[in-house]
């Protein structure tokens, strides 16, 4: 069963979501632990899937992947095999950067990037050719980005 996450967990996890590089050392220094105890705890913190993985953060931009696009998709059926097969299709595309299980009048809402727009109608050609259970989809294309990330707060009152 995991641990509890304590006011020392919950600062080590605020200070790693804006620096995962940050040393043990200069975050013991500025949480009030000793380096080993901080390594010891973000150890924990692994092995317990509460740290799920440290990556770097890429400008899709400057990658030559500019266009960001929201598609909401509806299913045919809710039967478990095909819905399945969607979910696996999805988690293997690499243009699909996130997808959330919905309510409301889509069924997924996936976020894409992509070189082009000719780059996300080959992407959604796909998706229907081999997916035959994808009733509809409809596309959002992002003006801007206001914000991204993946951090979540921490309440460091406790």
């Amino acid at each position: 069963m995991p641990s509890e996450l304590d006011k020392f967990d919950r600062r080590i996890l605020a200070i790693l979501q804006t620096d995962a590089r940050r040393s043990a050392e200069l975050i013991g220094t500025d949480i009030g632990l000793s380096a080993s105890a901080v390594q010891r705890r973000i150890a924990r913190l692994r092995d317990e899937a509460v740290i799920t993985a440290e990556v770097a953060i890429v400008d899709p931009k400057r990658t030559g992947r500019p266009l960001t696009l929201i598609v909401d998709i509806e299913v045919e059926r809710e039967r478990p095999e095909l819905l399945a097969s969607l979910k696996q299709w999805i988690a293997t595309e690499p243009a699909i950067q996130e997808a959330w299980y919905v309510t409301g009048e889509g069924d997924y809402v996936l976020i894409v990037t992509a070189k082009d727009v000719e780059d996300y109608d080959t992407l959604m050609q796909r998706l229907v050719a081999e997916n035959a259970n994808v009733r509809r989809f409809q596309t959002r294309v992002a003006l801007g980005t206001l914000k991204r990330g993946l951090l979540v707060p921490m309440d460091l009152q406790e």
